[in-house]
Formats: C-alpha cells, structure tokens, sequence
C-alpha cells in the first residue's frame, strides 16, 4: 500500500513528487510511455529562475532528478484504470496494479493534431500548441495559426505583439469565435489576414529538418493548391485531456478536462494538477502551482487519517 501514486510525467507530476517526497510520503510516480508536452518545447524563457531560459526537456529531467533526490520513485508505466476500494485505490497499468491511500492525477492534455504530414516532425521546431509560450521566438517573423474560434483568437493576439505578419487559415467562409473575439483580432488588418475556406494539406520544412519553412494549402472550394511561406505553424484546434482512465470514477467536464476545486476532485484522497484540469492557462509554472497544490492536499489528508487511527 502507497501513500501516494502519482500519475503522469509532466512538470504538474514531478513537482507533486518533490513535495510528497520531501513530505516522507515515498511516492510512486506512473510516468507513462510517452513525452509530455513541456518535453517538446525547444526553449522555456517564462518559467521564474532562468534568466537566459531553459530547454523544456531539461526542465522536465531536472525536476525528476529533484523528486528522485528526495526519494521518489519512477516507473515508465501508463494506468490503464483507476478504482476505488473503500477508502483506498486500486491503480491499474498493462504490467500490475498498486494499491494507494491517495491518488494524484497529472496525465495532462494532447494538443489536438491535424494529422497531416510534417505535423509531428516539426512539432517544436516551428509547429506549436501555445502562442502564449512561443510567441517571443517569433520577433519580426510569419506566423500561421490554424483554427477559428476563441482559442485561434487568442493565439493570434498573442503572435500579433510579435510577428511582423500572422496570417489565419480557417476551413470554412466564417469564423467560429465569438464576435467580441473576431473583432479584437479583424481590426488588426494591419498585420492579421484571413484565408478563408482553406485547408492545411502539409507542413513543410527546410532540408535538414531542423525548422518549418511554410505551409502548403488547398482552397476547398476552388481546389487550388498552394505553399505559403511562414516561420511557423500554430495548431488552435483545442486541446484533449488525457483522462480516459478516469471518467468513470472522478467528475470530467463536457470536454473531459477533471473538475476540480483548488487541486480536490469530487473523490476525498484523489487530486488532480497541471493540464488535465486547466481549460484557460496551460503554462508551465501554473502546472507546478497545481501540483505543488494536489501534494499538499494529499499530505494533510494522510495526516488527518493517522491521527483519527485511520491508517
């Protein structure tokens, strides 16, 4: 039995574990299979304590390192279920189930992709899921968002404070944002366009692979074809919470994201933190927030269980 397992292996995770590590607490961190986000950020210039920035996937391990440091555990496993047993859990992965006093859930969100080709291959090198993360990189560039409601909105603002041109291709002949949106970002004409009924085909990028060089289109209406040079691609398309293994036993809003009230679910001893219950910030200092949060409910409920002669 488990004081605490901690599901997901983004910084929202490893700062859980630092602080139910540093709590006594022994935690067991289910990292999963593959990389969070935050690990395919090329440049992290916004997190407090770097003042030349840090590569997203050296943020990541240094935070791990820090857990382990202080005694947490790692296992590169992806939960398959959770349930609950009593007041205790039962935790699930493909190899074994682990049994938990507290369960913290950090398994993030996946930016929605487009699944088209050079999408994945560039992703980080000039394809991104977060203006508000990358726009700085683009100083006097080209940039393209794709989408077209709230969120490309938003993106765009974002990009416009910095690109010498951002240019919106949208899939149909009106937006879906709301009007107060549309019109914050229409105004700007004078260095945001629209291509309307237009659909992304392919992302194209230099010979050596190292950075996106435009991004070829097709008019769904007059079928032509077409490559429009840009610096980079921003994907405004939603996001989808990584919480399969979990609607059945916590509370999920309508677009799956974990409802939470400062860290608590709906269930006593289960947390969540970082991106699988953000739908506004998504940054990666608010995730550490989140999970520094979820480690300080589950240590003071571990707490008030020992002391009722609980546990």
């Amino acid at each position: 039995m488990r004081d605490v397992i901690i599901i997901g292996g983004g910084i929202s995770a490893h700062t859980a574990a630092i602080y139910t590590a540093r709590a006594q607490l022994k935690p067991l961190v289910l990292a999963g299979e593959t990389p969070d986000q935050l690990s395919y950020t090329t440049d992290v210039e916004n997190f407090p304590g770097f003042p030349e920035g840090i590569a997203g996937p050296m943020l990541v391990m240094n935070a791990k390192k820090q857990a382990q440091r202080f005694g947490a555990e790692y296992k590169q496993e992806r939960v398959t279920n959770l349930e609950r047993k009593g007041d205790d859990f039962i935790i699930s992965t493909p190899k074994e189930k682990y049994d938990a006093k507290t369960v913290i859930i950090a398994t993030g969100a996946s930016a929605r992709m487009l699944g088209i080709p050079g999408e994945e291959k560039f992703f980080g090198k000039g394809v991104s899921s977060c203006a508000v993360c990358d726009a700085a990189f683009y100083q006097d560039k080209t940039a393209i968002v794709i989408g077209g409601g709230d969120s490309a909105m938003e993106e765009a603002l974002a990009l416009y404070k910095f690109c010498k041109k951002v240019i919106i291709v949208h899939r149909r002949d009106q937006l879906r944002a709301s009007k107060i949106m549309q019109d914050r970002v229409l105004k700007l004409s004078d260095k945001i366009s629209v291509m309307w009924d237009t659909l992304p085909l392919e992302v194209i990028g230099d010979e050596e692979g190292r950075k996106v060089i435009g991004l070829k289109v097709k008019n769904v209406k007059t079928e032509e074809e077409k490559i429009v040079d840009t610096d980079g691609v921003f994907l405004a398309i939603g996001h989808i919470p990584n919480t399969d293994a979990f609607k059945d036993v916590v509370k999920t809003d309508d677009h799956g994201y974990i409802i939470t009230d400062k860290a608590n679910t709906n269930l006593a001893g289960v947390y969540a933190a970082g991106d699988v219950q953000d739908t506004i910030f998504k940054q990666a200092i608010t995730s550490a927030a989140t999970g520094c949060m979820a480690a300080l409910r589950a240590e003071k409920y571990i707490e008030e269980k020992k002391a009722k002669g609980e546990y």
